[in-house]
């Protein structure tokens, strides 16, 4: 997913955290996340220095994700919360290129995917600039299957693709 065009996901919720410090944000989320569906999509909004490092931790964590972060105009961030629904897909290979720059991550994905059976799942670790719309387009293009992507970082992605 390009966080940077594609619209945000539409929220079932939303929490206006904004004024209060950490831990704050991070309870009231775990507080409604807990208590929706999975694929549900909270919106958390803060001004909380702390609130973007405490989500990531705290998705690595549980099965819930952080989709998507924007800046607010006004102040702060907000944070899309997904509840999880059965995990992450199970990946037969992973990838890790964060520092690599763009294609590196595509063309080392790439060799490693021509390798694979079909059916197969290959984690890809990212933190390219650019590099969500680039999948997304190269899978497309190549008619790979993407998975599921998470943002697990600002600007650090992971990619589920599969091999048809």
């Amino acid at each position: 997913m390009n966080a940077k065009t594609e619209s945000p996901p539409k929220p079932t919720m939303t929490l206006d955290m904004r004024g209060t410090s950490c831990p704050a944000p991070l309870l009231g989320a775990k507080r409604l996340i807990d208590a929706m569906k999975p694929g549900e999509v909270l919106l958390l909004l803060s001004d909380c220095p702390g609130t973007q490092d405490d989500l990531f931790a705290w998705s690595r964590h549980t099965d819930n994700h952080v989709v998507r972060t924007e800046r607010l105009p006004d102040r702060g961030h907000g944070y899309y919360l997904q509840r999880g629904r059965s995990g992450a897909p199970a990946a037969n290979a992973v990838l890790d290129l964060r520092g690599a720059v763009c294609p590196g991550p595509i063309v080392e994905a790439k060799k490693l995917l021509n390798g694979m059976r079909p059916g197969e799942v290959l984690k890809l670790v990212s933190n390219c600039p650019g590099v969500a719309a680039d999948v997304g387009d190269w899978v497309r293009v190549t008619g790979l299957k993407l998975v599921r992507t998470e943002e697990i970082g600002a600007g650090e992605y992971e990619f589920y693709i599969g091999k048809p």
